[in-house]
């Protein structure tokens, strides 16, 4: 291998690293396990990055009948659309030619025996293993606002029609492969074919990983440009602004009031990226970990977040869901059935406005706040 990058230290040290390739195949699938983001989602999708969400490693792809083999890596993107990522050295002669075949196969195979109940399995199964919450993982790839059922239906619907992506992974990328990607990435719709190598340099007791998607020529862009789905940064201003054309004074009020109250109670206020409703949630950390108390949509309703307490201390206990249920039906207006502890059940503008509603709805909240520093 060739050439090198040059780094100039706070300090005004020159340092050159110099390429250098991976002892083995094995450390480049472990960096893409720890790191995704070297799939380098910036570049596959420029207006929309590609963030990944690791369904699990070596995956497999057989069925009763055949037995196919495994897949090096499944993640999903932010859009539930399946990724499969096959890794190869550039050392490895199979990377011209028997890999192509061996992706193709898997890719045939995913979209016919891959039921979204089987991949779901996997995501949970790994989870488990690196003691992660499956919710909290995924709300952090889709955003708090989206619902994780239609995340999923999305997966299964991806599937269904084909649209899958296929990334060959290597610290170089022979041209002989490149060629095959563009030819397939050209040819096959709605499936997306890629290739991503990540070269390694080294020097001076310093590593530097440096991706780079190559194969995507500009027609097949333009081909499958149209199968992203847009989303919108909302933030205080375009959210009253939306709010002050669907809604009455009192109401747009009534979510003001909420909202100046959470600020001075609360650790973050995230503003959603909804398409075409927007929303806002307070955000309390406690002792490291974020607790999401609810969303104020411009659909019109506030969404009580029992689906994401059950995950988090206190009210991971049925118990303390069952008082706070208590608490928010105490309100005139308000009935929320005990199968929704579980669930996203939502407040609307309306019944929160009218009278002492909304001051009895924040001393539920305050209550609960408390709850949550005291344990």
């Amino acid at each position: 291998m060739s050439g090198g990058i040059f780094v100039i230290q706070d300090d005004g040290q020159f340092v050159e690293l110099a390429e250098q390739g991976y002892d083995s195949e094995d450390l480049l699938q472990s960096l893409l396990e720890n790191y995704p983001n070297l799939l380098a989602g910036d570049q596959i999708d420029p207006i929309r990055p590609r963030r990944w969400l690791l369904v699990s490693r070596e995956v497999g792809m057989s069925s009763d009948e055949v037995d196919v083999g495994r897949i090096d890596h499944l993640f999903l993107d932010q859009d539930g659309v399946p990724t499969l990522v096959e890794v190869k050295r550039s050392s490895d002669t199979r990377i011209r030619r028997e890999v192509v075949g061996q992706m193709l196969d898997y890719a045939a195979n995913a979209v016919v025996h891959w039921p979204v109940e089987r991949i779901r399995a996997h995501y949970e199964t790994r989870c488990e293993t690196m003691n992660l919450v499956p919710e909290e993982e995924l709300q952090a790839l889709i955003g708090l606002e989206a619902d994780p059922d239609q995340f999923w239906n999305q997966v299964q619907d991806h599937l269904r029609i084909g649209r899958i992506r296929l990334i060959f992974v290597a610290d170089v990328i022979p041209t002989e492969l490149r060629r095959i990607v563009e030819f397939l990435n050209q040819q096959m719709s709605p499936a997306e074919v890629l290739a991503v190598e990540i070269r390694q340099y080294v020097g001076q007791g310093l590593r530097s990983l440096v991706p780079r998607v190559v194969g995507q020529t500009v027609e097949a862009q333009q081909k499958k440009s149209g199968s992203a789905t847009p989303k919108r940064q909302w933030d205080e201003a375009s959210y009253f602004a939306e709010l002050q054309q669907k809604f009455s004074l009192a109401e747009v009020d009534m979510v003001r009031r909420l909202l100046d109250w959470a600020r001075p109670r609360t650790t973050q206020i995230w503003w959603g990226k909804g398409k075409e409703n927007g929303s806002f949630v307070p955000v309390l950390n406690h002792n490291g970990t974020d607790h999401q108390l609810f969303a104020v949509f411009t659909a019109g309703g506030v969404e009580i977040y029992f689906q994401w307490y059950q995950y988090k201390a206190p009210f991971d206990s049925e118990e303390k869901r069952l008082e706070l249920l208590k608490r928010l039906n105490a309100i005139q207006g308000v009935s929320i059935p005990e199968s929704a502890i579980t669930r996203r059940p939502s407040i609307s503008f309306s019944t929160l406005a009218k009278n002492d509603a909304l001051q009895q709805f924040l001393t539920v909240f305050e209550w609960m706040i408390g709850e949550i520093r005291a344990s």
